[in-house]
């Protein structure tokens, strides 16, 4: 036995040394893809999304961002952001929460559906709420009678945007809340909290970092999300036009410059919640060492 595990001590450190050396060239190749594939797929476009916006001079550019229909468009993507974040937080939490503290009969079907926004094309997600709500479709007659209306408005956009983005607070928290267990809900139980107080006192400083980063991801999905809003939008200038959008028909009127201009500020929007996201996975990774 003494032989064999002289053995297996001299064999393993060359092998150490080989290893080494092979990860060492590995990794090199590796970091140098990525970088490569970085350079070409988002650095390069980014470059010329700005050079675009600049090339006709800084008035040019101010006149695309300022002008009326630009300024309503964003409005418009602000508002439905501000709706929608919210809106899937809340879901997110309660999901999260039933599906990691309680044990029912469903709870892998409930998973599926929360997920299925993934599975979805946005573009069918659209034309679903236009066979819904639109004055022909399933609901449009009791709509119009009572003087409602979804598709081509706000609230369609709104409704279509909820679905695209529902699973990122949900999906973020769940296995976040599957990790921590229920150790200490129960012992807040055991010492007379109730269920608000439990909530806010021990479950959600434990989730905060999470919950903050599936409403970024969130966030960022509202802001960029083109597909389904395109179908139930209506194109209405002024009016039912986000940000994507607008970039859309500005592009398809060969107005370029103006087009990369509002482009510009979606892409300093993706940059800044990059940014916001990275710090929060900084904090959640200090939190966890």
């Amino acid at each position: 036995m003494e032989l064999v595990a002289s053995k297996t001590t001299r064999q393993p450190a060359s092998a150490s040394r080989q290893t080494t050396s092979e990860s060492k060239i590995v990794k090199i190749i590796l970091i140098s893809i990525a970088i490569l594939y970085l350079f070409l797929f988002l650095f390069i476009p980014l470059i010329t999304i700005f050079a675009k916006a600049f090339e006709q001079g800084v008035a040019v550019y101010t006149a695309a961002v300022t002008d009326s229909d630009a300024f309503a468009a964003i409005r418009l993507t602000f508002i439905v952001t501000l709706l929608v974040v919210p809106l899937n937080t809340i879901f997110g939490v309660a999901a999260a929460w039933l599906i990691t503290k309680f044990r029912f009969k469903g709870k892998q079907l409930l998973l599926s559906l929360i997920e299925l926004p993934f599975a979805v094309s946005p573009v069918i997600a659209g034309l679903v709420f236009v066979l819904l709500f639109s004055p022909r479709g399933v609901l449009g007659p009791w709509l119009v009678e009572h003087g409602l209306k979804i598709i081509f408005s706000v609230p369609g956009i709104v409704i279509a945007t909820v679905f695209v983005t529902l699973p990122f607070v949900a999906r973020e928290l769940i296995p976040i809340m599957q990790s921590q267990g229920t150790a200490e809900e129960e012992a807040a139980l055991s010492l007379g909290a109730n269920g608000w107080y439990m909530f806010f006192r021990v479950t959600l400083p434990n989730i905060k970092w999470g919950l903050l980063y599936g409403m970024i991801l969130c966030n960022a999905r509202a802001i960029g999300e083109f597909g389904a809003v395109s179908v139930v939008s209506g194109h209405i200038r002024g009016m039912t036009n986000t940000m994507p959008l607008h970039i859309e028909i500005l592009y398809n009127e060969y107005q370029f410059s103006a087009s990369f201009a509002v482009a510009s500020l979606m892409s300093l929007m993706a940059l800044i919640t990059l940014i916001v996201k990275s710090w929060i996975e900084w904090r959640t990774e200090k939190r966890e060492v």
